[in-house]
């Protein structure tokens, strides 16, 4: 919104009318172009991942690292109170599909190192598939400035179509390069920073997965929960890690 808005007050500053940049033509063949250019490059499902992973671009969804730390260390607790098997009758209470994959796999036996090894896989799975969903639109930003050089060609070419009418060639020549703009702005101002923001929470959340897996595999191996709390709180920004009083 304030690069939107910067843009525009510009143009108002400058004396122009934000009208004259808004064209429904340019808009057309510069977000038509791209998006065409995107679905060649890639697999359809990749494309489709890319626009799924609009919403994680475009909001700030916080994840609750200290409440997972303190589900882990309560499971420890129970665990080494109870044993392993007591752990399956939390399963409901875990929301989570990947922390409940990883607690299910400790209830059924699973050797603490495959546990690792297994939910790794998944981490490094998950995170490849968003990143080239995320990659799907550092390529729109690749494409939008040259499909907007393309529209103000065009554009150009319907001009000297009229160079007869002298009257028609100054508003002529503007229309074709609000293409261009909207081909830059929309690289600059959308596509790249999305595709970074994407690529930053997705690391986020591939940080708060191995989180997991170092508590659940510290679980399994029956560590004591106070040193479990410590390691994983090794996780957590210095803020929200546990203050101990000082007497």
């Amino acid at each position: 919104m304030l690069a939107l808005g910067s843009i525009l007050g510009g143009q108002i500053l400058e004396g122009g009318h934000p009208g004259s940049i808004m064209q429904l033509t340019a808009f057309v063949i510069v977000m038509g172009g791209t998006i065409g250019a995107i679905c060649v490059q890639n697999p359809l499902s990749v494309v489709l991942k890319g626009f799924s992973l609009l919403k994680l671009g475009i909001t700030s969804p916080k994840h609750d690292n200290k409440g997972t730390i303190t589900t882990i260390i309560e499971l420890a607790n129970v665990s080494r109170k109870q044993g392993l098997l007591a752990l399956e009758g939390k399963l409901k209470d875990i929301h989570d599909p990947f922390f409940r994959k990883g607690v299910q796999l400790i209830v059924d036996g699973t050797d603490p190192k495959a546990v690792h090894e297994i939910l790794e896989i998944d981490v490094e799975s998950q995170e490849e598939v968003g990143i080239s969903g995320a990659k799907v639109w550092e390529a729109a930003g690749g494409y939008a400035p040259t499909i907007g050089i393309i529209g103000a060609v065009l554009g150009l070419i319907h001009v000297m179509e009229n160079l007869a009418d002298p009257s028609k060639l100054g508003g002529g020549i503007a229309v074709a390069f609000v293409a261009t703009v909207y081909g830059v702005g929309a690289a600059n101002l959308i596509f790249l920073p999305l595709a970074s923001k994407i690529k930053f929470k997705l690391k986020e959340e591939a940080a708060l997965r191995m989180m997991i897996i170092v508590g659940l595999v510290g679980l399994a191996q029956g560590e004591n929960p106070r040193l479990l709390q410590e390691k994983l709180e090794g996780y957590l920004p210095e803020s929200e890690r546990t203050k101990e009083e000082k007497k």
